[in-house]
Parts: C-alpha cells; sequence; structure tokens
C-alpha cells in the first residue's frame, strides 16, 4: 500500500442490482447459517448478462432464503471476496464472490400477478 493512500483504499465496496436466476440455497454451518445466491446482471450499453454469486449470513440469510425465489429483484451492497484454490485435476481456480446484505426490490412478475388474482 501506497503511504499516501488513506488506511481504507484497499476496501472493497460493491452495490449490483439483478435478478436471481434460481432460488436461494441455504446453508446450516457450526457458526451460524449462509445464504447463497446467484443475481443477473444485465451490462449497460451492451447487450450481454454477467452473472455473479453472493453470500448473506445470519438472520438476513435465513429471511433470503424463506422469501427470495428465481426472478425476484434484489440489491445487494458488500464487499468482493477473492478466493483461489487448487483442484483436485491439479489446475489453479478462482472465484469473485459478494458478501453483503441483500435487499428485496420485487417479485418476479408471474408471482406479482398470483398475489394480486387471490386478492
Amino acid at each position: 500500500m501506497n503511504r499516501d493512500e488513506p488506511p481504507n483504499a484497499q476496501f472493497q465496496v460493491i452495490q449490483l442490482t439483478g435478478r436471481l436466476t434460481r432460488d436461494p440455497e441455504l446453508i446450516h454451518l457450526e457458526t451460524g447459517s449462509v445464504c447463497r445466491i446467484r443475481l443477473a446482471i444485465e451490462n449497460m450499453g451492451r447487450n450481454d448478462t454477467g452473472y455473479i454469486d453472493v453470500s448473506t449470513f445470519g438472520k438476513a440469510g435465513e429471511a433470503a432464503a424463506r422469501v427470495l425465489a428465481k426472478g425476484w429483484l434484489v440489491a445487494v451492497d458488500g464487499r468482493l471476496d477473492y478466493r483461489h484454490w487448487v483442484a483436485d485435476d491439479g489446475a489453479n481456480r478462482s472465484a469473485i464472490n459478494v458478501i453483503g446484505n441483500v435487499e428485496f426490490l420485487a417479485a418476479p412478475r408471474s408471482a406479482e400477478t398470483t398475489e394480486q388474482a387471490a386478492a
């Protein structure tokens, strides 16, 4: 780190908005719960979509797993987590994940229509 940089200059902050590509996965660990989701993120100005994995922990993760489903629009505020490992075949692997908070924005259109019809 350069001495002229502020101490938190290396801290990664990310904010994303996207739709869930599948239902959330809730995993119970000895230290608590983690909810894993995958977001589809539209690339502004280009006709392609990117995908990013997101993890949220504890009660927030449990709520996300209980409420969210494929197609939900969510906002994520968190930090980047970079993992590196050697696979069974000896190849080097890496992954970038976002660890953060998930805000529920809108249910999928089919779920909204179903809820309105039931009301």
